[in-house]
C-alpha cells in the first residue's frame, strides 16, 4: 500500500489529498495574479506644431508584466474612423519606428520632411493582454491608448546666402551673411542669428532683412550659421548657411611624462568646418605608422573638433615616442605631434636615492678628514705649563724685595 492513496483500509486519506491539491492550485493562481500587471503609460506622446520640411519625434514609454507590445497608429483630424497602423519605412521611408523591450517598452516614432498631409492624430497603443490581436476582441478593451496632435503649417519663404568657403588668400576681407523673409502668412515678431546652435549676442532685430558680418574670416569663425525668424501664431522658421574652412589644430598636449604601468592621455583640438575626421599614428624613426593595438590598451575618442588618445598600462619598451594626430575634411588636412615619455618604476625613488648618496659622501669626507688630521694640531698633556711657572717665580721675588725694603 502506498501512503496517502485511497483504499478500502484508509478511506479518510481522500480528503487530505484533495485539500492539498486545491491549496497548490490556489497558490499558483494567486502567484500569477500577483505577478501580472496591466499595461500603463510612463511617458505619453506630446502634441506639437511644426512647419513643412521640419522633423518631429514622439516618445512612448509603457510598463506592465509581461512587457506590453507597442503599436503606432495615425488618424486624420476629427475622423476617428480613419485610423491606420503605421509601419517603419512608410510614407516613402520618411517614417521611422524604433522600439525596445526590457522591463519597460519604449518606442520612438519619427517623421522627416514634413508635408501638410502629415497633420493629424498620432496614437500610441500598448497591451499585454494575451488576446490583444484576436480580431474578435474589441481593441478598445484590450489596448490602452495615448494620443498626440501634430499640426503642420506652411513654412515661410526665406532667401539666404549660399554656402561659402572662407578665403585663405585675403583673410582680412569681411564676409557678410544675409537672410530675407520674403513670404509669410503669419505676423513676424523678430529675427536673430545663431552659430552652431548658440545664439549670437547682439544679433536680434525686427526687420524682414537681416545680415551678419564676419569681420575676420578665419578658421575659428567657420561653422553652421542660422538666421531665425519668430512669429506670433506659428513656430520659428530658419535658414542655414554653412561657412566652411580647412581644419587648423589650435591646441594639443605637447608632451606627457608617466611612469611604467600608469595611463597616458594625449589630445588635439581644432577649428574649421565641416568637423574633421580624426586619426592617430606613431612615428618610428620619422616614418608614420599605424598604432599597433593588438594589446587592446589604446582607446581613441572623437567628438566634432576634439580627439583623445588614451593608453593604458604603459609599457616602457614599446610605448614611448612621438604620436601624431591628423585632422582632415573636404578642404584640407592638419597634423601635429606629441611626445610620450615613460619612466621606470624606480623613477619616484631617484630623488630619495640622490639625497641618501649626498649624506653618505658627506659622512665619508668627515671621517677621512678626522683620520688625516696633523698631530701638531693636538696639545700634549705631559708638557708643563711654562708661563704659569715663570709668573709664580716672579711673584716670589717681588715678595722678597718688599720684605727687605720694609726692614
Amino acid at each position: 500500500m502506498i501512503p496517502g492513496l485511497p483504499n478500502d483500509r484508509n478511506p479518510r486519506m481522500v480528503v487530505p489529498c484533495s485539500v492539498m491539491l486545491a491549496v497548490v492550485l490556489f497558490g499558483v493562481l494567486m502567484l500569477h495574479v500577483v505577478s501580472a500587471q496591466n499595461a500603463g503609460f510612463v511617458k505619453s506622446p506630446m502634441s506639437e506644431t511644426k512647419l513643412t520640411g521640419d522633423t518631429f519625434e514622439l516618445y512612448c514609454d509603457v510598463i506592465g508584466n509581461p512587457t506590453p507590445e507597442i503599436q503606432w497608429w495615425y488618424g486624420e483630424i476629427n475622423r476617428a474612423d480613419s485610423f491606420k497602423q503605421l509601419w517603419d519605412g512608410a510614407r516613402k521611408r520618411r517614417v521611422s519606428i524604433n522600439t525596445a523591450y526590457g522591463n519597460n517598452g519604449v518606442s520612438v516614432l519619427g517623421i522627416t520632411r514634413l508635408t501638410l498631409e502629415d497633420s493629424g492624430t498620432y496614437e500610441c497603443r500598448a497591451s499585454n493582454n494575451p488576446r490583444r490581436n484576436d480580431l474578435r476582441q474589441n481593441p478598445a478593451l484590450t489596448w490602452i491608448r495615448a494620443q498626440a496632435t501634430i499640426s503642420v503649417l506652411q513654412k515661410p519663404k526665406i532667401d539666404s546666402s549660399e554656402h561659402m568657403t572662407l578665403p585663405t588668400e585675403t583673410p582680412n576681407t569681411p564676409v557678410i551673411l544675409q537672410c530675407n523673409l520674403t513670404t509669410t502668412p503669419y505676423k513676424h515678431l523678430e529675427s536673430f542669428w545663431m552659430k552652431n546652435d548658440e545664439e549670437i549676442p547682439g544679433s536680434r532685430g525686427n526687420l524682414n532683412y537681416t545680415e551678419y558680418k564676419i569681420n575676420k574670416p578665419r578658421a575659428d569663425e567657420s561653422g553652421e550659421y542660422m538666421c531665425v525668424y519668430t512669429f506670433e501664431m506659428a513656430p520659428p522658421a530658419n535658414a542655414t548657411i554653412e561657412v566652411k574652412a580647412a581644419p587648423d589644430i589650435t591646441g594639443h598636449k605637447r608632451s606627457e611624462n608617466r611612469n611604467e604601468g600608469q595611463a597616458a592621455l594625449l589630445y588635439c583640438k581644432s577649428v574649421g568646418y565641416p568637423h574633421p575626421i580624426w586619426t592617430w599614428h606613431k612615428l618610428d624613426n620619422g616614418i608614420v605608422k599605424e598604432i599597433d593595438n593588438s594589446s587592446g590598451r589604446f582607446y581613441i575618442s572623437n567628438k566634432d573638433n576634439y580627439t583623445e588618445l588614451n593608453i593604458l598600462n604603459l609599457d616602457i619598451n614599446s610605448d614611448p615616442g612621438k604620436y601624431q594626430c591628423n585632422a582632415s575634411n573636404t578642404l584640407g588636412t592638419a597634423t601635429t605631434q606629441s611626445i610620450l615619455r615613460v619612466r621606470s618604476y624606480l623613477a619616484p625613488l631617484w630623488p630619495l636615492l640622490g639625497v641618501l648618496a649626498e649624506i653618505i659622501i658627506l659622512v665619508v669626507i668627515i671621517v677621512v678628514y678626522e683620520k688625516r688630521k696633523s698631530p701638531d694640531d693636538v696639545p700634549e698633556d705631559d708638557e708643563p705649563a711654562g708661563p704659569m711657572k715663570t709668573n709664580s717665580t716672579n711673584n716670589h721675588k717681588d715678595k722678597n724685595l718688599r720684605q727687605r725694603n720694609t726692614n
